[in-house]
């Protein structure tokens, strides 16, 4: 990305009327898709088949699309030993006279549901065991694959620049910010993108190398309201999260819970605050 690129305007896909894109990938993945059931987010729709497959829409700027490309939903259909959904078939244009692109892919229709309403729980899910030995082996999994690309978390490419600076604007009195590992990672691994009862990881976009440790921070700093959550989390990506990576990641993510933007009446607020004193002062070390 450069900053000369120019910047997209805002717009609301749960608001904006999205009919003449509806048609367009129908058309061009010939599929229909059930306006009655289309989920309407932001910034992405999604919708079933008459077949019985699923198509995630997105529109993203061009300054939300670096060097790399924007294709990591079809990149990860290469992915080995991973629950998601297979990957079919994709699609790609340019908004006429705008510097935004869309994408829709058509992938598998997964039977269970998303995990969290959204990114965070507030309550537990009571996820069975075989769910907790899926999300470890996909992770493992995932960790061992190579890649050339670039996670881009909240749309943004991640690095040590990156980092850094979050970590010094909210912390301070960490002086040694360096990254040491960095493996492949989802980069978006919230609540929102786990299935449960049966596990699966969906919303493969933004995947890409990024420091060891940065999804299991993800999911549990988003599961800080319910401390029996995150200490499962903790438990089952304990080599990740008590790695130097893992506890500079975690951090990473509190950032964005205790920094300048805190918001008192978030329910991760209080325990991110907690967890980000342990987590500083055992950096000291």
């Amino acid at each position: 990305m450069t900053d000369s690129l120019p910047v997209a305007a805002q717009v609301d896909l749960r608001r904006q009327p999205v009919e003449d894109v509806l048609e367009r990938v129908e058309a061009a993945l010939h599929v229909e898709l059930d306006r009655q059931a289309l989920v309407r987010k932001r910034r992405s729709l999604g919708g079933r088949t008459e077949r019985g497959t699923w198509v995630r829409i997105e529109r993203r700027g061009f300054e939300r699309i670096g060097t790399q490309g924007w294709n990591g939903t079809e990149a990860a259909a290469v992915l080995q030993g991973i629950a998601m959904p297979e990957w079919y078939q994709g699609v790609a244009w340019r908004e006429p006279g705008e510097p935004v692109m869309w994408r829709a892919d058509e992938l598998e229709l997964i039977a269970s549901l998303p995990v969290g309403k959204g990114a965070l729980v507030l309550e537990d899910p009571g996820l069975p065991d075989a769910w907790w030995e899926a999300l470890t082996s996909s992770l493992d999994a995932l960790a061992s694959q190579q890649t050339p690309r670039i996670a881009t978390p909240d749309t943004v490419t991640i690095t040590q620049d990156e980092v850094t600076q979050t970590l010094k604007e909210v912390f301070p009195s960490i002086a040694d910010t360096q990254i040491s590992q960095w493996t492949p990672a989802h980069a978006d691994l919230t609540w929102a993108n786990v299935m449960g009862p049966e596990f699966s990881i969906i919303d493969w976009e933004d995947w890409g190398m990024a420091p060891r440790g940065l999804d299991a921070a993800t999911l549990w700093g988003n599961a800080l309201a319910v401390p029996v959550l995150a200490d499962r989390v903790h438990r089952e990506r304990r080599a990740d999260l008590e790695s130097r990576d893992g506890k500079l990641m975690s951090l990473f993510f509190l950032s964005k819970i205790v920094g300048p933007h805190a918001y008192e009446e978030d329910p991760l607020l209080a325990p991110g605050r907690k967890e980000a004193e342990r987590l500083v002062a055992e950096l000291q070390f």
